[in-house]
């Protein structure tokens, strides 16, 4: 099948079970389970490609040889890819769930699990990247919680917004002195009424790092800076851990060079970095696992996400000789 005309047929439809739906209308032999993920073939090596996206799909836009829309590259781009294949002896094709956000991997942790293969390589990202090397993260909620009150009538009394910003800044300033860590805040909240003090305020983070025991350290360093500003604005605070991301790699001397051979059969070079994609899931279990990219593109997880869909040949052309490389099929 022809991957840029997958491409242009997937990449409108929003949620896992729409996307889902098309590709086992699509696979030949395709199962699915109670999570969602559809899947196909025997085999101990693993392909995976996550049918969820970040932000809900767009019609595309045409922009000259781009093609512009929300989740267009990541990862409609390497389901499109993955699907376009033909079935390939001792190759399993993996579609998969609850990659992005929240999902904690679900899909790919169940598939690994119940599949039990020997190589897991996720079908994502961008040409001519190679993930080697998994990316930590945590994932985690806080909440901040006051008496509430009167602006005027109540004021000096505790307000958990005033916490949350306090902790934010923290520890920001504290992990902006790390190398190779990231910090993300999203989704805050607090308060109803310009003139009301909030009971409540909240914030989804994330940390990310590429060692598991800084990861872990620096988890709990915000655990500290968190519960120190609950103290100072005396205010109560409780965290929820929303998921978690080993920090690590599994990938193998014989599935770099793989990778290297996949990259210069379409004239490039490998460039092997570190990233989190469905391949943590094997690399949690000790399972030999990388992540290769088949599209060329940018802008992901916004708006304004795009890619170049004859690069999806490209793609599919360097996925081919990797499996061949690794003499599969």
């Amino acid at each position: 099948m022809d991957p840029v005309g997958l491409l242009l047929e997937l990449a409108p439809l929003e949620g896992e079970e729409a996307r889902g739906a098309f590709v086992a209308e699509r696979l030949p032999g395709a199962r699915r389970d109670g999570l969602g993920n559809v899947f196909a073939g025997e085999g101990e090596v693993l392909l995976l490609a996550h049918l969820d996206t970040v932000l809900p799909p767009r019609p595309l836009r045409a922009v000259g040889e781009r093609l512009y829309g929300p989740g267009v590259g990541d990862n409609t781009s390497g389901v499109a890819v993955l699907l376009s294949l033909p079935e390939i002896p001792g190759v399993v094709r993996g579609f998969t769930v609850g990659e992005e956000g929240l999902g904690n991997l679900r899909g790919a942790r169940a598939l690994v699990a119940g599949l039990r293969p020997k190589v897991v390589v996720a079908v994502d990202g961008y040409i001519p990247g190679v993930v080697d090397r998994a990316l930590g993260s945590v994932r985690f909620a806080v909440r901040f919680l006051g008496p509430g009150g009167h602006a005027w009538g109540d004021r000096g009394s505790p307000n958990p917004v005033f916490a949350l910003a306090e902790a934010l800044t923290a520890l920001r300033a504290r992990l902006g002195e790390e190398k190779e860590v990231s910090l993300n805040a999203s989704a805050l909240k607090g308060g109803e009424a310009v003139n009301a003090i909030p009971k409540e305020a909240s914030a989804l983070l994330e940390i990310r790092a590429l060692e598991e025991e800084k990861l872990l350290a620096l988890f709990q360093e915000a655990r500290d800076l968190f519960q120190e500003a609950a103290r100072r604005n005396r205010v109560e605070v409780a965290l929820e851990v929303l998921g978690r991301r080993p920090a690590g790699s599994t990938a193998t001397e014989a599935l770099r060079r793989a990778a290297e051979e996949a990259l210069k059969a379409i004239g490039e070079r490998a460039a092997f970095q570190a990233g989190s994609t469905d391949a943590s899931a094997a690399v949690e279990r000790g399972i030999p696992a990388l992540a290769l990219g088949v599209y060329r593109g940018g802008g992901a997880h916004t708006e304004e996400e795009w890619v170049l869909p004859r690069s999806l040949l490209e793609g599919r052309k360097a996925l081919l000789a990797f499996l061949k490389a690794l003499g599969v099929g």
